[in-house]
């Protein structure tokens, strides 16, 4: 995340990945104030033994595009939600990435969406993930009631 006022948004994901036994960490890395150790933990996160990188950032919500820029790894951007504009510049700045450079993005505050999306891109190396989602998604499925005629 970019700053610590994003933990609420990320704390979200942390719980997805909790349920699904999919191990991570939280870290804040700030594009802005700390550009020296984004670099650097974007560019090791692969030696690292990471897979998926989520990053929730706010504002001009360079991380995720900057994330991105320094690894290979799949970068998911989670828009956080601003006062001035809502998220709306969050959305428009992960979402405008140049080619190649892609980050797959999610909508505003929905860093669960974010952490399934880490866990689909895992489960098609990780027969355990794949198992958990498909329950997940038939319990989902079952959950809605039909419609009464």
């Amino acid at each position: 995340m970019g700053s610590q006022s994003d933990y609420p948004v990320v704390k979200k994901s942390e719980k997805v990945l909790k349920n699904l036994d999919i191990r991570f960490e939280s870290r804040i890395c700030s594009a802005h104030r700390q550009s020296d150790l984004m670099i650097k933990t974007a560019k090791f996160a692969h030696r690292e033994g990471f897979k998926v990188i989520i990053c929730a950032a706010g504002g001009a919500a360079h991380l995720p595009g900057m994330i991105a820029s320094n690894t290979t790894l799949p970068v998911i951007g989670v828009p956080v939600e601003t006062k001035s504009l809502k998220g709306l510049d969050s959305l428009l700045s992960i979402v405008s990435m140049p080619k190649p450079i892609p980050v797959a993005t999610v909508q505003i505050n929905n860093s669960e969406n974010a952490a399934y999306l880490a866990a689909s891109i895992l489960s098609t190396n990780d027969e355990k993930i794949s198992l958990k989602l498909a329950k997940l998604r038939e319990r989902v499925r079952k959950s809605i009631k039909k419609k009464p005629k």
